[in-house]
């Protein structure tokens, strides 16, 4: 092939292509994912062959990747490919590659419901705009990103709801060939995102008195024009946990036990994946439906009940 460039060339003209039709923050994991990855592995490689790839999975496992991430990075890899095949710049022979099997099953961090009570009584006996925060995610399911992007004029104390419309990220870019990070607000992860979320009684309590003295265009964490970033908020929480007495589960643990407290509830899933803005409801049942031994008993009897 007269025309061959090695991985790290075709990489970066994918790169170029890409920007032109994907988000900012999309390219940018798309950069990190090259750079971290699959530069250092292949970028002197003219051709790329089904045992490298396996070789990769297994080298990644190794240094402690999940399995979702490495998958990720392939999904880039075939990407990158598939362009370098359609510019004549390389062959692609499309790879199967086979992952152990994986033993342990998924286990989300919840936080017990005298563990969520604690914190919940906390916040409303100590309110500050940074506690606040912590008492959304958990009573709302927003995301550190989201949360960190709301303002006051996306809580409505009127009819209640709460618009989630964006997030807040940093995102890796290269200028010059020299890479930097940068903070944004952009539109949520997925169309489904775009949401509104109902408040709970207490949190519609705390907030109308609040509502009433704040600018609308200040960010609710810091309660000023400038907001405060995913990184600095998760430092704030960990402090937060650790002074008062609860196990130190990470941030995301906030939506996942508002979630998982949903499905206990018995509130019926499609709500529960638009209250979470998935972006179908299979991610929701695969994360939080995990039948009890009693609930597989109940459905085993009904099954036999109909026969009769």
């Amino acid at each position: 092939m007269k025309n061959q460039k090695k991985i790290s060339a075709i990489s970066q003209l994918w790169l170029a292509d890409k920007k032109q039709y994907v988000k900012k923050s999309t390219i940018s994991a798309y950069m990190l994912l090259v750079k971290n990855h699959l530069q250092p592995s292949f970028g002197n490689n003219y051709q790329i062959s089904e045992e490298e790839v396996q070789a990769f999975v297994f080298k990644k496992l190794d240094e402690g990747l999940s399995k979702k991430t490495i998958m990720d990075i392939l999904i880039v890899l075939k990407m990158i490919l598939k362009y370098g095949a359609k510019q004549n710049l390389l062959q692609y022979e499309p790879f199967e590659i086979r992952y152990p099997t994986d033993q342990k099953g998924q286990q989300l961090e919840v936080f017990t419901r005298t563990d969520q009570k604690k914190i919940m009584n906390y916040v409303q006996e100590h309110f500050t705009f940074r506690n606040l925060g912590i008492y959304l995610c958990l009573t709302t399911g927003l995301r550190i990103g989201e949360v960190c992007a709301l303002t006051w004029e996306d809580i409505n104390t009127e009819t209640g709801l709460i618009s989630v419309n964006k997030t807040i990220q940093r995102i890796y870019t290269m200028e010059n060939n020299i890479g930097k990070t940068e903070l944004i607000i952009d539109s949520p992860k997925t169309k489904n995102s775009v949401r509104e979320i109902p408040m709970n009684r207490e949190l519609l309590r705390m907030l109308k008195s609040v509502k009433k003295i704040v600018n609308a265009s200040f960010f609710v964490l810091t309660n000023e024009i400038k907001s405060t970033e995913p990184r600095t908020y998760r430092n704030y929480y960990k402090s937060f946990v650790d002074n008062l007495g609860v196990p130190h589960l990470k941030f995301h643990s906030l939506r996942h036990t508002f979630a998982t407290r949903c499905i206990e509830s018995n509130c019926d899933y499609k709500t529960v994946s638009v209250l979470l803005g998935h972006s179908n409801i299979s991610t929701t049942l695969n994360l939080y439906v995990h039948p009890n031994a009693e609930q597989k008993k109940k459905a085993i009897n009904q099954m036999f009940k109909s026969l009769n």
